[in-house]
């Protein structure tokens, strides 16, 4: 095959070149149209990155105009590198969510390291300093081999990366099920703070302002790593390699200081990651926002390989760069912040009144291009819908009721699920405590960072219980968001917002359209009555592997609150013996998606758990007044397992015991999955306050401090365990998977 630079833009037609960029015949004909000619290679590569589904949305646009994403302390929707959210005293919380499933499927620790490395630009391109990281992970069985491979190495980059750019990594979710066989999914979430004098933008304003380039230099890495992410996996994948970047975190720790300084320098006009899309996306997207234009000479790029094409510059994903315009004539001052951090900056190009994109190279008009037809002009489709043949016979199923005989023993086999058992495993592989500013590390609902100098403190989750999209993705969006903001009101917060991160298989299956078509309906209407408006996000779509398996349809929602004082905050281990215990809420019986269904027959099915967003939204209110006023001990959210592994949970930090009585059904009592129920314990002193404030809280008895953890129903105890021998079990399940040679 001739270079690409030989390639003639006749050839890239007769030969359909187009299509290994990954552009359909009628894009390439809509690009035609544009530019009144044949794009050459330069150009098509432009466009085939920036109409990507990981760049333009072209798939997820008409959903994703269904989101609430206004509200009253909203500084910043979705459209910037991160949202921003108000939180008093003029300063603001910065936070955003963004995946790297397919290059974590091919190369997983680069993979799942860069896409912390992604994250973390996004959001101090903003002006924010980060103060936390999470994640949201998603693996197929333990048992084999592949899948041991890819978790553990997953881990390992996203700790290798986050540990040494000196940003904890204070919590996340960890699921593990069949689905994510051949797929796994890795979702990364920044959090920082900013003031609100601080807050940057991503344009490319003021005609003949330079356009700087900073950071890492450019090599071949990570080439077309957008189209990349933008299709299915296969077998070919692994040659995709190197789609993948690579990472370099104690240069994004210079390069996050010197962006910082560089923010309070009044040159600075515009400041942008170079992230999917690299240089291609920064310099057409702040171009595209500004109503300018820009002209780059590719020869000043800065270059670690020999010989690189303009091509390779633009779609390079090569990491630890940003792009900056800054005032004409004041470069050098701007240079000398970067150089003070050992960081390459260099004026590359300049701001034009033309509205396009032109590229030199070596004297010669390597693009030209309108600048909105990449950033702006991608085509947007509205894929048919078709409602799947197993959501209807789930929904016409009699419920499932497992039948359980030794209640003791299914305790024990679930709090070993890995869904369930302990996380402990990744979250030691984190430092959570750099910055010294962690109060509730990995392990409770929800992890919590002090506003330093303040009295405030910010509680922050990511939660997706992905069984019950897959079974009903309407309900089981509402759930994602009601969980989440659940976690935020168990650790003391007021939920602010969130933002999303929408993993699913093909948008072009009619069936996975209606997934994505519903789940973001149910999300949207939970966002309104929660009043949780989505402030950023990501979509991440053709999540198939081998044969067009695809995996569960999984919108991660990414939430943070607001602990308006630092008394508030609420964990969910409880504290003492001779504390009540409570349930909020009434159980139903509820089993379809649960983890009880999965571990008893091996699969999911039926209906979902109803959710009811009006009693939800009062639930939380309530419990938030009442830990506001100091009456509750401790607060767990009851979700996978159902009470009974909630209870052990809650109990296993100090190994206290607890002796409680349940009523009704046995099983529907202590493993049902029913939802918006809290489990909480109160001092006997505030027994009435509690009870005063809560409508629908049940007495269950009392913590003790025997370390048995004893349950009772109709006069007979029916289970009797050791609490330490029950944490035994469920912190031993993950290490003892890996390390097993199955």
């Amino acid at each position: 095959m001739p270079s690409m630079l030989e390639i003639s833009p006749e050839q890239i037609e007769q030969q359909q070149l187009y299509r290994e960029m990954g552009l359909s015949d009628q894009e390439f004909r809509a690009i035609t149209s544009i530019l009144g000619r044949r794009p050459n290679y330069t150009e098509t590569g432009l466009f085939s990155v920036m109409w990507s589904e990981h760049c333009s949305y072209k798939n997820s646009k008409p959903l994703l105009k269904k989101f609430p994403t206004k509200g009253r302390h909203v500084l910043q929707g979705p459209g910037e590198g991160a949202g921003i959210i108000d939180i008093g005293d003029d300063q603001a919380v910065v936070f955003k969510v963004e995946s790297h499933n397919h290059p974590s499927a091919v190369e997983p620790y680069q993979g799942a390291a860069t896409g912390v490395g992604g994250i973390l630009r996004d959001v101090f391109s903003m002006g924010a300093r980060p103060i936390a990281l999470l994640n949201s992970l998603r693996f197929g069985s333990l048992k084999q081999p592949r899948v041991k491979y890819l978790f553990e190495e997953v881990v390992r980059g996203i700790a290798g990366y986050g540990n040494c750019v000196g940003v904890p990594t204070v919590g996340g979710e960890v699921q593990f099920d069949n689905a994510y066989n051949g797929n796994p999914l890795v979702n990364a979430m920044c959090v920082g703070l900013i003031d609100h004098k601080d807050i940057q933008k991503g344009i490319a304003a003021g005609i003949g302002n330079t356009v700087m380039y900073v950071g890492a230099k450019t090599g071949r890495d990570g080439i077309h790593g957008a189209t990349f992410a933008s299709e299915e996996l296969s077998e070919a994948s692994e040659e995709k390699r190197p789609s993948v970047q690579v990472g370099d975190p104690f240069m994004e720790k210079l390069l996050i200081e010197a962006c910082l300084e560089v923010i309070h320098h009044d040159a600075l006009v515009g400041i942008q990651d170079m992230g999917a899309a690299g240089l291609t996306s920064s310099a057409s997207e702040m171009a595209s926002k500004a109503g300018t234009g820009m002209l780059m000479n590719m020869d000043l790029i800065p270059q670690r390989e020999e010989n690189m094409t303009a091509y390779e510059m633009m779609l390079s994903e090569s990491q630890e760069r940003m792009l900056l315009v800054v005032e004409k004539g004041r470069e050098d001052e701007i240079a000398d912040v970067f150089r003070k951090y050992d960081l390459e900056a260099v004026s590359v190009g300049e701001v034009t009144d033309d509205k396009r994109f032109r590229l030199e190279h070596y004297g010669e008009t390597v693009a030209d291009v309108p600048v909105d037809s990449l950033a702006e002009d991608a085509p947007v489709y509205h894929q048919p819908s078709a409602v799947p043949a197993y959501y209807k016979e789930y929904q016409e199923m009699d419920s499932y009721l497992p039948t359980v005989t030794n209640y003791g023993e299914t305790l024990a086999d679930l709090l070993q699920q890995p869904t369930i058992a302990s996380k402990e495993w990744v979250y030691d592989q984190y430092d959570y405590m750099v910055q010294t500013n962690t109060v509730v590390s990995p392990g409770s609902d929800a992890a919590v960072v002090r506003v330093r100098g303040t009295d405030k403190a910010l509680a922050m989750t990511t939660d997706c219980n992905s069984r019950y999209i897959y079974l009903d993705p309407e309900v089981g969006g509402k759930i994602a968001v009601a969980e989440a903001a659940r976690n935020i009101v168990c650790s003391g917060g007021r939920p602010l917002g969130l933002t999303d991160g929408l993993n699913f298989g093909s948008p072009e299956n009619p069936e996975i359209f209606w997934q994505m078509e519903k789940s973001v309906e149910g999300m949207s209407r939970a966002c309104t009555v929660l009043g949780t408006p989505v402030i950023s996000g990501n979509v991440s779509l053709y999540n198939e592997s081998f044969g067009g398996q695809a995996i569960y349809p999984t919108p991660v929602v990414g939430m943070v609150g607001l602990i308006e004082q630092t008394e508030h905050i609420t964990r969910s281990s409880m504290k003492q013996p001779g504390d009540l215990i409570y349930i909020i809420g009434e159980t139903k019986p509820e089993f379809g998606g649960s983890e009880l269904q999965g571990m008893m027959e091996g699969r999911h099915f039926g209906r979902a758990p109803e959710i009811d967003l009006q009693v939800e939204v009062a639930r939380q209110e309530s419990l938030l007044q009442a830990i506001q006023k100091g009456v509750v001990q401790s607060a767990h959210d009851v979700s996978e397992g159902g009470l009974a592994v909630a209870l052990a949970e809650s109990l296993f930090n100090k190994e206290f015991g607890c002796d409680v009585t349940v009523t009704g059904d046995e099983t529907t009592a202590l493993f049902s999955e029913t939802q918006s129920r809290f489990l909480v314990s109160v001092t006997k002193e505030n027994q009435q306050t509690f009870e005063s404030l809560m409508d629908d809280a049940s007495l269950l008895g009392k913590v003790t401090g025997d370390g048995v953890y004893r349950l009772k129903s109709n006069g007979e105890v029916v289970v009797e365990e050791q609490t330490g021998k029950l944490k035994q079990i469920w912190k031993g399940a993950i290490p003892c998977l890996v390390k097993s040679k199955a």
